[in-house]
């Protein structure tokens, strides 16, 4: 491999080189992070875990509680409360339908 791929001034000016070079939208600065909030039944959770794998921002981690059945259920994580972006991945793929957000863009 060429020694000059390796070299950290390098791949900073292409970086900066691409960010120029590269497309942006003209409606770029009116665009919105959509914000969300979410809901957990705990009741329901069965500590599966793929709504905490799969969240795109880390929003979520399990809470040291257990529920009736006798899992842990996920929580906002601290820290992290306004940084849900509502894409629904977690009520999507939550087997037991114990989580889902609500759009608070608006408010």
């Amino acid at each position: 491999m060429n020694q000059y791929w390796n070299n950290r001034e390098l791949g900073a000016q292409v970086s900066k080189l691409a960010e120029n070079i590269l497309r942006k939208p003209m409606d770029l600065g009116r665009a919105q992070v959509p914000k969300g909030q979410v809901h957990v039944i705990a009741e329901r959770c069965k500590e599966c875990g793929f709504c905490i794998n799969y969240c795109p921002t880390d929003v979520l981690v399990y809470t040291e509680d257990i529920n009736p059945r006798g899992y842990r259920y996920p929580i906002v994580a601290e820290g992290k409360e306004n940084s849900c972006v509502h894409c629904q991945f977690c009520n999507m793929i939550c087997p037991e339908l114990a989580i889902f957000t609500t759009d608070v863009s608006d408010e």
